[in-house]
């Protein structure tokens, strides 16, 4: 990203969320009128799809919602889902244990997972990225080099970014391909560079992507959700009244290297001690090895002063 595409981003991202808004609405309106109707709202149960639920339906309140059961969500957030009216209930081909047994577990991120996963299977380019000889055209290290977690690829488990693409997007791609309907997604650039230079690539509505998306908040910051939520006094899952930040599935490692104490599995187990039992022990998903090689903290060792 050049520092004049940085500077616009920034701009948009500082815009009063009233302005924002709006900006949002306009960009629904183009996505439902190119479509003529034939839309849907991807809806996670977490806050940012349903603050985006929430301003489509003020626009087109018929609009169907579509949540995708991956039996990884917080039972917290699947009572939410069962809250909402017009909501589709889409069922994956596979579930979690299956899929890290097929293919590997989800650590690190998307990029760094696919690239071991690539590595591992003799890809030069992939291998370039964990070995330090990837370099831009000026000759100076890529910013895609990867070598800090060229352990990886000594693990003793498999590695994959391919949870998402069985859990999520296989079952939506399949809704999309028997309804015509084409989605509106709650993402925001400032969640993943990936996400920052897709929404630079094509702004808010891709429509001449490969898989035509709509992504109307994508210059909103997390502090815009939870104003607007205030704002609005909109029901949300109560599962962020228990100290999680992000809500997505119970088990995923993504980004749980980077998180401060406590990080989601130690929250796990004070919250949901079953499923931290189910997702750590080898007879369950088997992932307290993985977190151990990885360098994170699964149960809470630090002393409450009020409990000695």
């Amino acid at each position: 990203m050049s520092a004049l595409e940085h500077w616009q981003l920034k701009q948009m991202q500082s815009l009063p969320l009233e302005v924002k808004i709006e900006k949002t609405k306009l960009r629904v309106k183009e996505w439902y009128e190119h479509y003529e109707g034939q839309v849907y709202v991807s809806f996670s149960g977490g806050k940012d799809s349903t603050v985006l639920l929430n301003i489509v339906r003020e626009i087109y309140p018929d609009v169907e919602a579509v949540f995708s059961d991956t039996g990884l969500e917080f039972p917290e957030i699947r009572e939410f889902v069962k809250s909402i009216d017009n909501v589709k209930w889409l069922k994956p081909d596979m579930n979690f244990k299956d899929v890290i047994k097929k293919h590997g577990y989800p650590v690190i991120g998307k990029e760094v997972s696919n690239c071991v996963e690539g590595a591992r299977k003799g890809q030069v380019y992939r291998i370039n990225r964990f070995n330090g000889t990837l370099k831009n055209k000026d000759g100076r290290k890529s910013r895609y080099d990867t070598s800090k977690y060229a352990y990886l690829l000594d693990a003793p488990f498999k590695i994959s970014d391919k949870c998402c693409n069985e859990m999520k997007k296989k079952p939506f791609k399949r809704y999309e391909k028997e309804t015509g309907n084409k989605p509106i997604v709650g993402t925001m650039a400032e969640e993943s560079q990936l996400r920052e230079q897709s929404w630079l690539k094509t702004g808010c509505n891709a429509f001449d992507a490969k898989r035509p998306m709509s992504t109307p908040i994508s210059f909103w910051t997390e502090g815009d959700i939870w104003e607007y939520i205030k704002q609005k006094n909109i029901p949300y899952s109560k599962i962020y009244n228990m100290g999680y930040k992000r809500t997505g599935c119970v088990f995923c490692a993504f980004g749980a290297h980077l998180e401060k104490y406590p990080n989601r599995f130690q929250l796990l187990e004070k919250t949901h001690p079953k499923l931290h039992n189910y997702c750590m022990r080898e007879t369950g998903l088997g992932m307290q090895k993985v977190l151990d090689y990885i360098g994170v903290d699964t149960v809470d060792n630090q002393i409450n002063i009020w409990e000695v």
